[in-house]
This record gives C-alpha cells, structure tokens and sequence, in this order.
C-alpha cells in the first residue's frame, strides 16, 4: 500500500500549507549503542535487559556502521544449533546489518510516517554527515500523529 497524504489544503483560491514537524521532535536522543567488537551475547543480555528491540551500531569516531534488532540476534541461535558453531566467540560484527536505511534530520513526521507504511523498518537511525543523532522508531511517530491530531485536525 502506498498512502502519500497531500501536504495541501485548497480551501479557496489560496492552498493552505501545513507544516509538519520535523523527526528531531520526536526522535530518541539518549541512545543505548553497541561497538562492533562487543560479545554478542553481552549485547543480547543489554538488550534483555533494557527491554529494547534494537540498537544502531558505532565505530570508535562515533560513526554509524550497522544496526542490530532481535532478529539478527535470532541467528546466533540458529548459528550454533544447525552450524554448530562455538558459544562465546562471536561479535556484533558478525551478526548486525550493515546496509542500514537511515534519514535526515530535515524529514519531517509524514515522510517518515510513509517510509514505515511502505517498509518493514521498525527504526530508523537518524543521521547527519555520517554521525548518528538519534533514532525515530514507529511509535515515535504515533505520537506525533497523537500531537497532530490534536493541533490540526477538525472533529
């Protein structure tokens, strides 16, 4: 399904723009990341732990270079038990996705909301120059649309 909202209003002879917020209002700032040198299973205990689905993945400059959800963690059970191989001796590296879809701090809440609509992304990493500044994840922008509800739209 491919749902592109119009950004416009014509109510009279003038269109009436609406300015939707940008991600950076809604997007996580204080972020829990991995290393790629990090014990997988370390990871898998922070992310029980914290109760987190995922988490991008830095280099030492701060740059990032993956991301690592339940499901890449999902293969290192698969890993040992149909490849045997050894508990104890992989890595973040090993396991994470390196061709992350990420975006801009300029993308406000509707483009966002349409990547989701048209992906099975569950986050995206939000970033600037190669750094990461935070990250928006679906229920993020439900709360924009919770906030936008309650700014522009007529009952």
């Amino acid at each position: 399904m491919n749902f592109t909202p119009r950004k416009a209003e014509d109510d009279s002879k003038s269109a009436k723009i609406i300015q939707y917020d940008s991600v950076t209002k809604y997007m996580a700032k204080d972020l829990i990341t991995f290393r790629p040198e990090q014990d997988i299973y370390e990871v898998i205990d922070l992310m029980l732990k914290h109760k987190i689905s995922g988490a991008p993945v830095l280099d030492a400059s701060g740059k990032l270079i993956g991301l690592l959800s339940e499901k890449d963690c999902l293969r290192v059970m698969i890993a040992s038990a149909y490849h045997n191989e050894p508990v104890g001796t992989r890595h973040v590296a090993d396991y994470m996705t390196i061709n992350v879809a990420v975006i801009t701090p300029d993308k406000d809440v509707l483009d966002v909301a349409n990547m989701f609509l048209n992906s099975n992304y569950r986050r995206f990493p939000v970033v600037e120059n190669g750094k990461l500044l935070g990250q928006v994840s679906r229920r993020d922008i439900l709360r924009a649309a919770k906030d936008l509800r309650t700014n522009t739209w007529k009952s």
